[in-house]
């Protein structure tokens, strides 16, 4: 009886310590940064974080949501040329891809089987920055390194890799305003609803067009960052509403361009993303009006975010909210075999590279990949 009371207590006294492991937070933290050309803190307020070390090679699981556009195919085609790089896959026990689409419970139950089956990280493009809160607190409690990155969660209990996605509104706000110093009519094609980056470009667009004093009357349409879809949507406010002095587009750009011209519409000032259509588009078309900013960050943001989880996992400091820099190229300085690539499809987003992460990618390593889950 003895014994078995003693064993009784040796198994509870392991089991509370592994349960303690497990329950484990990351330090707070004073920075620098592991890699502070890298893992930028997003302002001087950032919080440092330091999770306690795990041996690897680890297990770390893509959950993406929203699939139908370029810009999230080649971003999971990104994830997987990156976790194929020799010195990524050394450390990597397994890497699983699984995109839900646009249902958030759909999403949310992905990350939750990632948890259940023992996964040390998951990476995260959020449909919804709110909803994740009890998946957020399991991660936790589990032990598991989430990170979030374009579509970010608004949590401090993951760590966010992000642009600055309101910035980029409120550059193009800033260059409708420049181009058009009467104000006029702006066609402002968007993003998925919903998304946090959908959310704040917009509100940095309509700031700075708000802030000009000038007048501007905005017809808003929804584009789901698709060049098929932002076509026909952008086809569709042409016969409506148009004719438009200025558009911005977040995403499908070269869908709304392409809109315009068989529309006979005149080209005007656009704030754009970073396709290679786009950019072909505004070389070729700049002395007939179509005077771009096309600025953006490439899917290689996925990569920034694997790399944060790795280096979270393996004790590292990295802060709680990553902060990525923009690639922008304006009118008149978009060069041929530089900001843009004749021979290359007008679905690749261009600036796909963060040299200061030694990110970087041709665009034959990333086409070769799949979009499939895997």
């Amino acid at each position: 009886m003895v014994k078995s009371l003693a064993g009784g207590i040796v198994a509870a006294t392991a089991f509370l310590m592994l349960g303690s492991a497990a329950y484990a937070e990351p330090e707070i933290v004073t920075g620098p940064s592991a890699e502070p050309e890298c893992f930028a803190p997003w302002s001087a307020e950032t919080k440092f974080l330091k999770f306690p070390k795990k041996d690897g090679p680890y297990r770390i699981a893509l959950a993406n949501g929203y699939i139908a556009n370029t810009w999230r195919i080649q971003m999971v085609q990104t994830a997987k040329a990156y976790a194929a790089q020799s010195d990524v896959a050394a450390k990597l026990k397994e890497f699983k891809v699984v995109s839900t689409g646009e249902d958030v419970p759909a999403q949310i139950s992905a990350i939750n089987n990632f948890i259940d089956s023992g996964y040390d990280a998951i990476v995260v493009n959020a449909q919804n920055p709110t909803a994740f809160a009890p998946v957020i607190k399991r991660a936790k409690e589990a032990g598991v390194v989430l990170v979030a990155f374009d579509n970010i969660l608004d949590t401090e209990d993951a760590i966010n890799v992000n642009v600055d996605q309101k910035g980029l509104g409120e550059l193009w706000g800033d260059w409708l305003v420049k181009h058009l110093p009467e104000g006029g009519k702006v066609l402002e094609v968007r993003g998925v609803a919903g998304t946090s980056v959908d959310t704040d470009r917009h509100e940095g667009i309509h700031e700075k067009l708000k802030a000009s004093g000038k007048t501007f009357d905005v017809t808003e349409v929804m584009g789901k960052w698709d060049d098929g879809v932002a076509q026909k949507v952008t086809a569709d406010a042409i016969a409506t509403s148009g004719p438009f002095d200025g558009i911005t587009g977040q995403g499908g750009d070269t869908g709304i361009v392409q809109a315009m011209i068989d529309a006979k519409h005149p080209f005007v000032p656009f704030g754009g993303e970073t396709e290679n259509g786009f950019r072909k588009f505004c070389a070729k078309f700049a002395a007939e009006g179509l005077k771009c900013t096309s600025a953006g960050s490439g899917p290689a943001q996925v990569a920034v975010a694997i790399k944060t989880a790795i280096a979270a996992l393996e004790g590292q400091v990295v802060p709680q909210e990553v902060k990525l820099p923009l690639a922008i190229t304006s009118d008149p300085d978009f060069k041929d075999g530089q900001d843009y690539f004749p021979a290359e499809s007008d679905n690749f987003f261009v600036g796909n590279a963060f040299p200061s992460c030694g990110i970087n990618f041709t665009a034959q390593e990333i086409m070769g990949q799949s979009k499939e889950n895997q």
